[in-house]
């Protein structure tokens, strides 16, 4: 065989080897925990870098996450077994886009909760993160507003590996989430349909429960391992007069 055809061959088949062990990135997507040139223009930036969780802290602390809160391989990380809290932004934001990928196995639980006042303890309006099927839509699914307001369909959860890409937007008193490309959830904040599912939840006793605060954005820590990545947010003009 000629030597420069052999050597060709082999070049080829580790090429592939090395290509085969990379994943396969999704059509259009950049790659993880970037800026793509248009999100800078349109004032996005990253609340995680895949490097550092500096942008978040320990609920009412003023330290970096706890043990149990691990960057690897460019996702924050939740543990399993371990229970070192919920972690909040450093910053505060009142209108706002805050977009984000997770996974979790399946039975994993978590969630994003936003209007987070730490006087009032580990509570905020949450946008609920379970890994399972659900035939039948309820106040606990994946996508709503956790206890207080049902996602409008079955939510289009993916199963680990695959990844999840969520999404909430606050304008003025207009909450709206997604899931996975899918608009699943819009309320007002303070609404009378809020307020009463409110009143008849287990957030009854909390003052101002359902209505617009700018706070912080939690990860919350509900035992189970969940992966973050793709942390985004951009700031929206003022409420409208």
């Amino acid at each position: 065989m000629n030597r420069h055809f052999l050597i060709l061959k082999i070049t080829t088949f580790f090429l592939s080897l090395l290509f085969t062990a990379m994943p396969e990135a999704q059509a259009g997507e950049s790659s993880p925990n970037t800026l793509t040139k248009q999100e800078r223009a349109d004032g996005w930036r990253l609340l995680f870098d895949g490097k550092s969780a500096g942008s978040w802290r320990q609920f009412g602390k003023d330290v970096a996450p706890a043990s149990g809160w691990e960057v690897s391989q460019g996702w924050l990380i939740k543990r399993a077994g371990a229970k070192p809290g919920n972690i909040v932004s450093r910053e505060e934001f009142s209108n706002f886009e805050f977009s984000w990928e997770w996974r979790m196995e399946s039975g994993g639980n978590n969630g994003v909760k936003y209007f987070v006042d730490e006087t009032r303890g580990n509570l905020g309006h949450e946008y609920q993160m379970l890994a399972k099927v659900e035939q039948k839509p309820s106040k606990s699914s994946t996508g709503g507003f956790y206890a207080v307001l049902a996602p409008a369909d079955p939510p289009p959860v993916r199963f680990y590996p695959k990844i999840n890409a969520s999404r909430i937007r606050v304008e003025a008193n207009k909450v709206t989430h997604w899931l996975n490309g899918r608009k699943i959830l819009e309320y007002i904040c303070g609404s009378e349909d809020v307020l009463s599912n409110v009143a008849s939840s287990k957030f009854k006793k909390v003052a101002g429960f359902g209505e617009k605060l700018t706070a912080r954005l939690m990860l919350t820590d509900h035992g189970s391992e969940c992966s973050f990545r793709n942390l985004k947010i951009r700031e929206l003009k003022a409420d409208p007069k």
